[in-house]
């Protein structure tokens, strides 16, 4: 049930949430390539676009259990019943001036929070993890060292296991500060 405050919020976000359970059901292409395509139109510094995504569905066998087993062991125990893993990179220059891009993570972040807001439109779930093997990601999957390994995820339809705990939010006065660091935002 969400708080009188997050009720102004809308129901695509509140909804939004990452469950340890998922069904062992394929997503189709076509939701595949919606969440993708969301994930591009997220904004960008300079409109640089440093996002990019090793993608693999489970009917990639190969493909998806390299993915899989870049995941810690706890990790593994839930996403293997995902239908899509997922692993995030961002480029660390811009491509314009050849400068460090101190907002690219930022950006690929971005571009992650649309494709799970997509997922959740599709009545699917995603769940980010940092709970993986960034170096053996970089090895395996082949990522150039001018990018940063970002996130892995997995996206599936809910399992039955997936039963939503009591989200829990810290209160406005803890993240927006009015002004100045750490005086609360009265608004």
């Amino acid at each position: 049930m969400p708080t009188q405050e997050a009720a102004q919020v809308h129901e695509l976000i509140q909804n939004r949430w990452s469950p340890k359970s998922f069904r062992d059901q394929p997503i189709s292409p076509e939701d595949l390539h919606t969440i993708l395509e969301a994930g591009k139109w997220a904004a960008s510094s300079y409109n640089e676009q440093p996002w990019r995504f090793v993608v693999a569905t489970k009917k990639d066998g190969p493909a998806y259990d390299r993915l899989l087993h870049l995941l810690m062991p706890a990790n593994q125990s839930w996403a293997k019943n995902a239908a899509v893993l997922m692993i995030t990179a961002a480029k660390k220059q811009f491509s314009h001036n050849g400068s460090p891009n101190a907002y690219a993570m930022h950006d690929a972040g971005q571009a992650l929070a649309n494709m799970m807001l997509q997922a959740t439109a599709l009545g699917l779930h995603a769940h980010a993890m940092g709970g993986f093997d960034r170096q053996a990601a970089r090895t395996v999957l082949g990522i150039p060292d001018d990018y940063e390994v970002g996130a892995a995820v997995a996206f599936g339809y809910l399992g039955t296991t997936g039963a939503s705990a009591q989200r829990t939010r810290k209160p406005l006065s803890e993240i927006a500060f009015d002004g100045v660091w750490g005086r609360p935002l009265h608004i």
